[in-house]
C-alpha cells in the first residue's frame, strides 16, 4: 500500500527520485497518467492493468466513458525507474501539472500522486478544513 507524503526536488531534466518506500512496491517500470485535480497519477504496471480492465468495462457507446479513457489512456505513458531510483517525467505532464522544481508526492493506497508542492499544500490546507465535514458525510453513505 502507498502511503505518506514526500517533498522532493524535480531537476532540470524532469528526473525525480521516488521515494524509497514507493520503489519497491512500485517496481523497475511504473505508469504515469493525467490525473485529477491537475496531479499526475503513478501506478505499479499490474495496478494500471487492473484500471485498465475496469475502464475497458465501461460502454464505449456513452460519451463520458470515451471522454474519460481517452483523457487517461492519451496521457498515460510506460516510464522505466532508473537504477537510482528516479524517474523522468514527460515534459506534457509536468506542463499540465505546472511542476516545478519543488514537488509533492502523495500515497493514495493503490496509487502516488505526484503535484505541485504549492498546489499540493493549498489543496491538503483545504480539505483539512473541512475534513469533520466530509468524514460526517462518508460516514453517512457507509463509507466509514
Amino acid at each position: 500500500m502507498l502511503i505518506g507524503e514526500y517533498i522532493h526536488a524535480m531537476d532540470d531534466k524532469n528526473r525525480v527520485s521516488l521515494p524509497a518506500r514507493f520503489r519497491s512496491e512500485l517496481g523497475k517500470k511504473i505508469v504515469l497518467a493525467p490525473g485529477l485535480d491537475n496531479s499526475i497519477f503513478m501506478f505499479s504496471v499490474d495496478e494500471w492493468e487492473k484500471i485498465s480492465a475496469r475502464l475497458a468495462e465501461n460502454s464505449m457507446l456513452q460519451a463520458d466513458n470515451r471522454s474519460f479513457n481517452r483523457f487517461m489512456f492519451g496521457g498515460a505513458q510506460e516510464i522505466d525507474v532508473d537504477s537510482a531510483g528516479r524517474i523522468l517525467i514527460p515534459d506534457f505532464l509536468k506542463e499540465r501539472s505546472k511542476l516545478s522544481a519543488k514537488i509533492a508526492i502523495i500515497g493514495v493506497q493503490n496509487r502516488a500522486e505526484i503535484w505541485n508542492e504549492r498546489a499540493w499544500a493549498k489543496y491538503k490546507a483545504g480539505v483539512e478544513s473541512q475534513a469533520d465535514t466530509l468524514a460526517e458525510k462518508l460516514g453517512s453513505v457507509g463509507a466509514l
